[in-house]
């Protein structure tokens, strides 16, 4: 909503965070217990897919005892992106007012949830950034660092987006924001997928704001990183730079 030019935000509502699950069983545990202490009124959805270490039994027992915590099961490994958008349908058919992404392996530390969630208050979607003065990332070696910044920067040119750290995944959309990115055609996978949903909010007009934070790198379990998410995301972001280049020659030549 607007008035003379100037959005005005509305009361946040209700929080659900979604943490997306295969093999988590070593942290979905903790995980669970430091996002209800640092945002109590929160709900979670836990959202697995088929893990075969058991995490999704495990989910189940926290729901059980209680009743902020729910699970979604999924049928198979389909992704990251196929998860989260199986859990913004789930909280958007709900009712829920905010959405947060948030891994399961305790990278994203649920205690900066509340800053993000403040800074959120004048915004459409607040990215948790390593990458802006004051974020930084513990116990990672150089070579992930400068892939991972690396990825950020070409991304960032390519789509010519205002976004330090435009593959970071710790982030809280307002409802409004999710339901105006046109998610129904979203087919990215993998750290390509918050590329997208970042490039959609800016091509949307949407108010995007970036809050420091430290990453952690996992303590317990194996990372999902791989050569086939690094190449999805190659490519498909170059696609999206030529497309947008393509349409501004475009609308050069018809002005």
């Amino acid at each position: 909503m607007t008035d003379g030019g100037r959005r005005q935000y509305g009361p946040l509502g209700t929080v659900l965070v979604i943490i997306p699950t295969y093999n988590e069983a070593q942290n979905i545990g903790p995980i669970v217990g430091r996002v209800r202490s640092s945002v109590p009124d929160a709900h979670i959805l836990v959202a697995d897919d088929n893990s075969p270490d058991g995490t999704g039994k495990l989910a189940d027992e926290l729901a059980a005892e209680d009743d902020q915590v729910h699970v979604l099961h999924r049928q198979g490994k389909e992704g990251l992106g196929a998860a989260y958008l199986a859990g913004f349908r789930w909280g958007l058919q709900r009712g829920y007012g905010v959405i947060v992404e948030m891994d399961a392996d305790g990278s994203h530390q649920p205690e900066e949830l509340p800053r993000l969630l403040t800074a959120l208050k004048g915004a459409d979607l607040v990215l948790g950034s390593r990458w802006v003065p004051g974020g930084r990332v513990v116990n990672w070696p150089k070579s992930r660092e400068i892939l991972s910044r690396g990825g950020s920067t070409y991304s960032r040119i390519a789509l010519d987006v205002p976004i330090r750290d435009v593959t970071g995944g710790y982030r809280a959309f307002r409802r409004e924001t999710l339901e105006g990115l046109g998610l129904e055609d979203v087919a990215s996978q993998g750290y390509c997928f918050q590329v997208d949903l970042a490039r959609r909010a800016v091509r949307g007009g949407f108010h995007v704001v970036e809050v420091p934070i430290t990453f952690v790198e996992r303590e317990r379990g194996d990372s999902k990183m791989s050569r086939d998410i690094v190449i999805e995301a190659l490519w498909r972001v170059t696609a999206w730079g030529a497309v947008g280049r393509g349409k501004k020659l475009l609308g050069r030549r018809h002005t």
